[in-house]
């Protein structure tokens, strides 16, 4: 056991079967559903193939998809945040909510404007070593309370993952990732399934 670690993705996959049942941490199961489905849509009737974002510009949806990849990359097992249509999802809700708007749209501009200042580009220009120190400091709640210029990217960030997991869990590939079988009978109960090592 000392030589397996546990990744970031077991780590979210287990909360999101632990979280009160319930996979969502953000929006309600019908809100997911609903937007997957006009995002699939939409792809389906575009001659690309492609989305076209509804609210943010191109640089902020580019920022939107490289902080998502981060958030939940692809693995061996399983497509990450990106190819199960996370962006998409958050975009499409965002555009509809003016709250969603204020949080990840500021949220953006804040994260753009501490890179700026700190490595003297957009966040989505940054290495990939500038881009892990940012978000070392706003993933965690401590550092807003020891530097309150932070406070905005922490909230923002905390918000983002939410989002993103909920995108991610709710879709073919995250409900794949997370073994659900769906509504079926079973003769016997097989017992739970063991937690990832």
């Amino acid at each position: 056991m000392a030589n397996q670690s546990i990744s970031r993705r077991d780590i979210l996959r287990t909360l999101a079967v632990g979280a009160a049942g319930s996979v969502l941490q953000v929006i309600p199961a019908k809100a997911a559903a609903y937007a997957h489905q006009m995002v699939h849509k939409e792809k389906a009737a575009s001659p690309t193939g492609n989305y076209t974002p509804k609210y943010f510009s191109a640089t902020q949806y580019a920022t939107l998809v490289a902080l998502c990849d981060l958030i939940i990359p692809k693995d061996e097992k399983s497509g990450g945040a990106v190819e199960a249509g996370a962006p998409e999802f958050i975009d499409l809700l965002t555009s509809e909510n003016e709250k969603y708007q204020l949080r990840l749209g500021g949220g953006i501009f804040w994260l753009d404007g501490y890179s700026t200042d700190h490595y003297g580009k957009r966040f989505v220009d940054c290495t990939a070593e500038q881009k892990k120190e940012v978000l070392d400091l706003i993933a965690f709640r401590k550092n807003a309370k020891q530097d309150t210029a932070l406070s905005q990217g922490v909230s923002f960030f905390s918000f983002l993952r939410n989002m993103t997991c909920d995108g991610y869990y709710t879709s073919k590939i995250g409900i794949a990732d997370l073994g659900y079988i769906g509504n079926t009978s079973l003769r016997e109960f097989p017992g739970c399934p063991p937690l990832p090592e």
